[in-house]
């Protein structure tokens, strides 16, 4: 056999970094040791895995071929040293979830599965849904959660849990003393909303079709707290998942809008790379996912989901 298992590393190590050098600091190697490998990857098989633009590395057709392949032995071989060692711990994962989805279920479903597998290691990135998708996309992630399905060509989508938006507004906000309230009402309202590339502006937007031009949007943020603070001083009306806003509903603090107009409810995704290798470690991380709302949606999910 002409590679070495270290080759295929450094290898995949300066695809993802885009140089030697970056590639080396993350393996702990000198940039030399690092070089060398990789020349001597290339000149085994009289092949160039590379294109040189100035200070960057970019895969070339055959190291494109190649990246899925090494991917995929390095975790079978990753796989085989833990089964094969006194560790038969799940190994270490790096679990992508979406902003709703991070910050209301994601730490309960992690902290359940490393209580269950106490040797292991998750990593837990939280981003929006487009982010997270690109991730999955360049192996950055062994798996991704998301809201609402956004296609990419390189992942796989899974629905995984059912999911509603739901306008709503501060308490003193006329329309909520109304049973319902039409779309053309809704329009003529100052709106706060999630950023472009979110699963719950795609969703909202996907829903008002063509009318969606007529938005008034006064704010855009990131983070469904920051959306309700900002609802909460009146700033405007909104729309984020039930999730998100169960506790505000209870308190009193917001107040739910009736839009029978608007088809609001929408799935989670479970992203996958579709060429990746799926080591036990995965597998074990998404059927926990399943089991832990099995037969339930967003409005049956009792927070902490977890006891």
């Amino acid at each position: 056999m002409k590679f070495t298992l270290r080759q295929l590393e450094i290898f995949v190590a300066v695809a993802n970094a885009g140089s030697v050098s970056r590639a080396a600091e993350q393996l702990s190697l000198s940039q030399s040791a690092a070089s060398t490998a990789l020349g001597e990857l290339e000149r085994a098989y009289e092949q160039t895995l590379f294109d040189r633009v100035g200070k960057k590395l970019l895969l070339n057709d055959t190291g494109h071929w190649l990246l899925p392949r090494a991917l995929e032995l390095l975790a079978r071989a990753h796989e085989l040293e833990a089964e094969l060692g006194t560790d038969q711990s799940i190994g270490n994962l790096r679990l992508g979830a979406s902003l709703t989805i991070g910050n209301y279920l994601a730490t309960l479903l992690v902290a359940d599965f490393l209580q269950q597998h106490p040797s292991s290691r998750v990593q837990l990135v939280v981003h929006n849904s487009a982010t997270i998708i690109q991730q999955v996309a360049h192996y950055e992630l062994d798996l991704g959660l998301i809201e609402g399905d956004m296609s990419h060509p390189d992942v796989v989508t899974t629905p995984w849990l059912e999911d509603e938006l739901v306008v709503f507004a501060a308490p003193g906000h006329p329309l909520t003393k109304k049973r319902s309230v039409t779309l053309e009402q809704v329009l003529k309202e100052n709106w706060i909303l999630r950023e472009a590339g979110s699963g719950t502006r795609s969703t909202f937007e996907r829903a008002l079709g063509a009318r969606r031009s007529e938005l008034k949007v006064r704010l855009e943020l990131e983070h469904t707290e920051a959306i309700k603070r900002a609802v909460e001083a009146g700033l405007g009306l909104s729309c984020i998942s039930r999730l998100a806003l169960r506790d505000a509903f209870r308190r009193g603090s917001l107040v739910p809008i009736r839009l029978p107009e608007l088809q609001l409810q929408r799935q989670f995704y479970m992203v996958q790379q579709k060429n990746k290798y799926l080591t036990s470690g995965i597998r074990s991380l998404m059927a926990h996912i399943r089991a832990g709302v099995a037969s339930a949606s967003t409005a049956d999910i009792e927070l902490p989901l977890i006891p």
